[in-house]
């Protein structure tokens, strides 16, 4: 499979990132004070074919015709896949765009989700419009066309409906952080590293459901509130607790801050003048989505804040895609470029073509590897990327670890494995 090519940029060296201080308080840290209703330029749009400019909010059943539109003019690249229901019963959806599904080949998946905040929306209208973009770019922009052949691209504008649409399904004037429980959503994941949680709401355990039934590599949850990448830990401050692929976080939201300064040098500067941050530096919080699919899904999730104000005025809203839509498109392009190591590169075929693939998964004793070389060597490694385990298969006995997330690896290739 041909890969993508991303230009190599320097790293920010190590502690030089997060030297300014104080830092901006985080706006998914407390219930914040409530925007103003009528202190900006809100202007919704009833009709699918409103949203040709761009510059207004869908009202919720906009928002279902789109998808459905998208769906109905592009059958070859497009499904649309309902996640769940909301507590009030609204759907949550996500696009799934690939192209040249009649092909056997294999294709990293890629995920973006926006609004888990329900007055956080301006990610909800950039990631309408990137899915407009990919398919309407399809055939036209070789770049574009390469990245749908070769990504499996699955996008959730909104993740928390009630919340967008508390004050009913024409306006998101007046929306909500919460779930229509006066549930933050994204306290409410299961917590690899906190104490025990109250129930996991509704529209989380949807959520939880579809990471499980897929196999994302590469994921990114939209906020809005502050401008900055915040990558994990959000539990761990940097010193305490360094995410194992920290080096490359730093890499990518470079890539990404450096992109969106091309367009617009203003932005990306509130938190800290780089644009970036360890989560848990920002401010250590507990039960986030983030931390969660890093740890139980192995799949590398970002957090991006990408607008100072949750509610962007309508009329802002192509600028900022303006600015931000390139940095949507490369960031898709990094799962491409995924460290090797540590829990990431999960059914990575060989030069053969096989993949690694574990049973029972998760388990408590003995387990068999499909795909493995003869004589291939087993190394079954920690978070931390310490081998804790050495043996050759197909047959292993893991009942001496502890319960845990691990990662399987066999001759330059790796998946997940749980320990129960």
């Amino acid at each position: 499979m041909k890969r993508l090519a991303i230009s190599a940029l320097l790293l920010l060296a190590a502690g030089s990132l997060w030297a300014q201080q104080p830092l901006k308080p985080r706006p998914d840290a407390f219930p914040p004070a409530p925007e103003a209703i009528g202190s900006k330029a809100v202007t919704m749009a009833a009709l699918v074919d409103e949203m040709a400019a761009w510059d207004r909010y869908p009202t919720y059943e906009t928002y279902l015709a789109m998808m459905q539109r998208w769906a109905e003019r592009y059958p070859d690249l497009c499904t649309i896949d309902t996640i769940g229901t909301s507590v009030r019963g609204r759907l949550i959806l996500a696009a799934h765009i690939e192209g040249n599904r009649s092909l056997d080949l294999y294709r990293p998946q890629f995920f973006y989700s926006s609004t888990i905040h329900g007055d956080e929306v301006t990610g909800y209208v950039m990631m309408l419009r990137l899915i407009d973009t990919l398919l309407a770019s399809y055939g036209t922009s070789q770049r574009l066309t390469d990245l749908v052949d070769e990504t499996a691209i699955y996008i959730n504008p909104l993740a928390n409906p009630d919340g967008a649409y508390w004050q009913g399904n024409q306006s998101v004037q007046g929306s909500m952080r919460y779930n229509a429980n006066w549930v933050d959503l994204n306290r409410n994941y299961p917590d690899p590293f906190g104490g025990a949680k109250a129930a996991v709401e509704q529209e989380n355990e949807a959520m939880i459901d579809y990471f499980t039934a897929h196999r994302f590599r590469l994921s990114a949850n939209l906020h809005g509130g502050s401008e900055v990448m915040n990558y994990p830990w959000d539990c761990f401050t940097s010193l305490q607790n360094p995410h194992p692929q920290a080096g490359w976080w730093k890499g990518v939201c470079k890539r990404f801050v450096d992109t969106v300064r091309t367009y617009n040098n203003t932005l990306f500067r509130d938190v800290v003048s780089s644009g970036i941050i360890a989560g848990g530096d920002w401010y250590v919080i507990h039960g986030g989505r983030q931390d969660y699919v890093n740890y139980y899904h192995d799949c590398l999730e970002v957090t991006m804040e990408v607008s100072t104000v949750k509610t962007l005025s309508s009329d802002l809203l192509p600028a900022y895609w303006n600015a931000l839509g390139h940095s949507f498109i490369n960031y898709i392009a990094e799962v491409h470029n995924l460290p090797e190591g540590v829990g990431i590169a999960d059914g990575q075929p060989s030069a053969t073509g096989a993949r690694l693939a574990v049973y029972p998964n998760p388990a408590t004793g003995q387990v068999t590897v499909q795909g493995l070389e003869p004589d291939a060597e087993v190394c079954i490694l920690d978070l931390g990327g310490r081998c804790l385990y050495r043996g050759t298969g197909p047959t292993l006995d893991l009942s001496a670890l502890p319960a845990g997330v691990y990662t399987l690896q066999a001759g330059g290739r790796s998946t997940r494995i749980i320990k129960k």
